[in-house]
């Protein structure tokens, strides 16, 4: 039966070549070219497909690889910031499928580096009240014209106020589904695939980049000091409370939960944050990268969280400031003061806060170059044509340093002893031979748990974890290849920050204070 089969199937083959034998020359060779083609084109189908087939496969694992770059090492969890029964420090994922960091090998070429803060060249001359000033005049020309916009919309509307030495510009942002935050459907910029964020951040910081990344605007308000420096900030809805919002002076500046929205060139406000806490230093206020349509022509710019603990005698008095200068300021670094909480002399040059502070200030600005607070005047590095302290005439009080004043010295006003750190404007250009060593002059200890960070070959991929959540700062600069590129600058400077340690000999110690 199976010999019947194969016969039978052979058949129609053997009718061919017993007719074939019988076609002249010429009809041969037609028909063996025909065979030939068919042949060919049966093969190439076959390849063709296959090799499809291995492409699909190929581009879904290395979308598998690459979509993502943020896992959580369990293992570097503290067993105190978890509470298992209580679920303290668990956090509601914001996108359903985990994905995993891979730190690509060296990359053939730099490339230019995005969201550094270079100055823009102004005119000689300028006002000191104007270069502080949060908006140039562009902006604030682009924000009168969307309140006249919003009053001609709503007439019956009082967008202008005034409160004592505080004026306030509002615009009144309807609470519907806009482009600025969408509810319900809306994904969140803020990328959680974990039930834990990284253990760095606490779940206060993980509401509150939440609530600055997609909260729905209420209005919008420009606060504008005594001293012409402005904020803008913006009321959103939430249920969740953030602490510290609520202006105690009675100056309703924020009735609710509220951020700062800063200029798009502040890009490092948001950098600044996840060092912070990747360092464990915890002296920053959160800080995302948000889109306005109505402002600065909808492209992102850090928004912070509003914390009025920083204006205990209300917007009008200013912020809680160290008033110092830098002769003061290293003869209480000689003096560690309230070491041990032991009370300084009245007669000493110490301030309200505890010596361990100017330690983590001097390491947190040395990595970032930021040198407003220790160093205004550019006293310690070859300053360019337009940053502002040329620009202002400023580097000429280096011929006497000692009567320098420190500035942006901030702490809260229940808690003289501990530093805020805000306006956190870097520098990422600044090359290795031109770093400011001024920043470390006088500090004899730096915090271990910073170090040990630096020491690890770890500060990589904990940042590239930490900024990977904030979708809008990590797209805005360029995506992993902008990021690297920053964090680079950064792990350059570490290693020039280690060789200084091992060099002059500073203690690296456990700071708990």
């Amino acid at each position: 039966m199976g010999k019947f089969r194969f016969h039978w199937l052979l058949f129609p083959f053997l009718r061919l070549s017993s007719s074939y034998r019988r076609c002249p020359l010429s009809n041969r060779s037609l028909i063996i070219a025909s065979v030939c083609v068919i042949y060919l084109l049966l093969v190439v189908s076959q390849v063709g497909y296959s090799k499809q087939h291995r492409d699909r496969r190929t581009d879904k694992d290395k979308y598998r690889l690459t979509r993502g770059l943020y896992t959580l090492d369990i293992s570097d969890a503290q067993s105190d910031n978890v509470d298992f029964q209580t679920g303290a420090n668990y956090v509601v994922p914001t996108r359903s499928n985990v994905v995993y960091i891979t730190l690509k090998t060296k990359r053939l070429k730099p490339a230019n580096i995005r969201g550094t803060l270079r100055p823009k060249l102004r005119k000689k001359g300028k006002r000191i009240t104007e270069a502080n000033s949060a908006f140039t005049q562009n902006k604030r020309g682009t924000l009168l014209r969307d309140v006249g916009q919003i009053q001609r919309n709503f007439p019956h509307k009082n967008f202008l106020g005034e409160i004592k030495d505080v004026h306030y510009k509002l615009l009144d942002i309807i609470p519907t589904h806009h482009t600025d935050s969408q509810a319900g459907s809306h994904i969140s910029s803020i990328r959680i695939y974990s039930q834990r964020a990284p253990p760095w951040l606490s779940p206060q910081d993980v509401k509150a980049m939440r609530f600055l990344a997609d909260a729905n605007i209420l209005r919008i308000k420009e606060v504008i000091h005594g001293d012409y420096t402005s904020l803008l900030i913006f009321e959103g809805e939430t249920s969740v409370s953030l602490g510290n919002q609520r202006d105690t002076q009675g100056n309703n500046v924020c009735g609710g939960q509220c951020g700062v929205i800063s200029s798009p060139v502040d890009t490092t406000e948001v950098f600044a944050f996840h060092l912070d806490r990747v360092l464990g230093l915890n002296r920053t206020l959160p800080a995302v990268s948000r889109k306005f349509s109505f402002l600065h022509d909808g492209l992102p710019g850090p928004v912070l969280l509003w914390d009025a603990s920083l204006y205990p005698e209300g917007l009008a008095a200013g912020r809680a400031t160290v008033r110092m200068t830098w002769g003061e300021y290293q003869s209480s670094l000689k003096q560690k003061c309230w070491h041990k909480n032991i009370s300084p002399k009245p007669d000493s040059d110490c301030s309200t806060v505890h010596h361990y502070e100017w330690s983590k200030l001097a390491l947190f600005d040395f990595l970032l170059q930021i040198h407003t607070r220790l160093d205004k005047s550019c006293c310690g590095f070859r300053p360019r044509q337009e940053d502002v302290c040329v620009e202002l005439g400023l580097d000429a009080e280096c011929g006497n340093q000692k009567h320098i004043q420190l500035t942006n010295i901030i702490h809260r006003g229940h808690d003289p002893r501990h530093l805020v750190f805000t306006n956190n404007k870097g520098f990422f250009d600044r090359n290795e031979d031109n770093l400011d060593f001024r920043l470390l002059e006088g500090i004899k200890e730096l915090p271990e748990s910073a170090v040990s960070v630096l020491q690890s070959k770890r500060l990589r991929e904990k940042l590239l974890q930490s900024l990977f959540l904030d979708e809008t700062y990590w797209e805005s600069q360029g995506g992993r290849q902008g990021i690297d590129k920053l964090i680079d600058v950064i792990e350059r400077r570490a290693k020039v920050l280690l060789t200084y340690i091992n060099a002059h000999g500073i203690k690296v110690i456990t700071m708990n204070v």
